[in-house]
């Protein structure tokens, strides 16, 4: 259960973090994974350490805020795999602040990312699922594309586009075959989480609060996304479509 033999997976955002264990997640089980990375340094260690495991993948520089370098990454995409089965959405970026602490330039640059990202990747790709009529988008949104979180304008924002964009995108394109879902984690730890925390005064009461948001009292492992990432990538999950699938250690159950 939850092959990806023979399928080729693209995953944005896939040099570190959560992206990085989906690319990991979807090698081991029989994808060939593009890693694709704003750093191109980190896409191709991760790409080499998959390779050097035995499994199959390569790596791509792209920054998704630019339609004409998603366009020529689609491009090349095609020309040297022929197809692309598995799109991931992950590439994301935070900001922290109230309306009255947020500029113009927060909100500009967390939607260039967070939302053009997602709509410049996935016009690379949705015309070839569509002709082939099949193909799988998989968009990381947040539990705060769900519900308002204190202190993430901007971020609430961008990722409750990402929720809209899935389920649109589901709507038009079902009947072709190709399938959108979406991912709504809560607090991961991941490196960038990290980094936040390490600005605090205090981190460790910093990470306690942060995972206490959580009902189950800690923050989710990027392994855990990953496998999420993979039912809903596999053919196991071929009734779904336009969903946005919690992971978030019950920060919404009582919401």
């Amino acid at each position: 259960m939850f092959r990806l033999d023979l399928k080729i997976a693209l995953v944005t955002g896939g040099g570190s973090g959560i992206g990085a264990a989906i690319a990991k997640t979807f090698a081991a089980a029989g994808a060939t994974v593009i890693v694709a990375d704003r750093d191109a340094v980190s896409a191709a260690k991760i790409a080499n350490e998959l390779n050097s495991a035995g499994f199959k993948a390569t790596s791509i520089q792209v920054d998704v805020s630019d339609s004409s370098a998603c366009a020529e990454a689609g491009q090349g995409v095609l020309r040297d795999h022929r197809r692309l089965d598995i799109l991931v959405n992950n590439a994301g970026i935070g900001h922290v602040g109230t309306i009255l602490q947020t500029t113009d330039e927060d909100l500009d640059r967390l939607h260039s990312v967070n939302v053009r990202g997602v709509f410049n990747m996935s016009k690379a790709f949705i015309g070839p699922m569509l002709e082939r009529k099949s193909g799988n988008i998989l968009n990381l949104a947040s539990i705060g594309g769900v519900v308002g979180i204190r202190d993430r304008l901007a971020y609430c924002a961008t990722k409750f586009a990402v929720v809209g964009i899935t389920k649109a995108m589901a709507l038009d394109h079902a009947a072709a075959g190709v399938r959108v879902n979406c991912i709504c984690p809560g607090r991961v730890e991941t490196p960038f989480v990290s980094a936040r925390l390490a600005e605090y005064p205090d981190p460790e009461r910093a990470y306690k609060e942060m995972a206490a948001t959580q009902a189950l009292g800690r923050m989710g492992q990027p392994e855990e996304i990953a496998n999420a990432a993979l039912y809903l990538a596999s053919d196991e999950s071929a009734f779904i479509t336009g969903t946005a699938f919690l992971i978030d250690g019950g920060w919404s159950a009582g919401k």
